[in-house]
């Protein structure tokens, strides 16, 4: 279950030609057989959890919000809150095909959450789809996952990355294997876009 509404404004009294634009960029690629998690905290970074939410619940993915406890949390960078659906102690990575982490200051109370490192770790030795932007990959390299692979994320966390045994690399997306990285907000829209077809990709 989705914890969180999306609202989109302005489209009242929109031309048919603008609606059918709005309509295409909505349009759904797959069935709604895929099930993806994205692992939140307070603190994390708004528009990195609600852009791949709404990239992808709009294209017929269910989305499950989790983290080391249910409830609401807030953004650390505005007073938007998301509601975390599961605790990761109450799901497995059977229980979906891709998981999303989103930057922000969260990761860093995530990577010191044993049950949320634990899961992580997990998820990302089954080979299923993982990606993380920004400071999200440092879940990933409290994990111990990433020795050998190349990931980017934010600029500050490159020495912790490659602490961890990762190559860095500054660009706006890096993937490699079963993982997805990106730096920025500014990179979500490569980011979304790139969590969308590997999913297509592996149906």
């Amino acid at each position: 279950m989705l914890g969180i509404v999306l609202l989109a404004s302005g489209l009242t009294g929109a031309t048919q030609r603008e609606s059918a634009v709005v309509d295409s960029m909505f349009e759904s690629s797959t069935s709604t057989e895929r099930h993806v998690a994205v692992l939140v905290t307070e603190g994390f970074q708004d528009a990195e959890a609600y852009m791949p939410i709404g990239y992808l619940a709009n294209r017929g993915v269910n989305i499950t919000v989790i983290g080391p406890d249910t409830g609401r949390v807030k953004a650390y960078n505005s007073d938007f809150e998301i509601v975390i659906d599961k605790a990761v102690s109450d799901v497995t990575p059977d229980d979906f095909d891709a998981l999303i982490i989103p930057g922000g200051k969260a990761p860093a109370k995530l990577k010191e959450d044993p049950a949320s490192v634990e899961f992580a770790k997990n998820f990302f030795n089954t080979g299923k789809l993982v990606a993380a932007i920004c400071h999200g990959p440092q879940v990933l390299a409290a994990a111990g996952v990433l020795k050998g692979v190349t990931t980017t994320g934010v600029n500050s966390i490159q020495g912790e990355l490659e602490a961890a045994g990762a190559k860095y690399l500054d660009q706006a997306l890096v993937t490699d294997k079963n993982l997805i990285t990106s730096r920025v907000p500014d990179d979500l829209p490569v980011f979304a876009e790139a969590i969308d077809k590997a999913l297509n990709s592996a149906r």
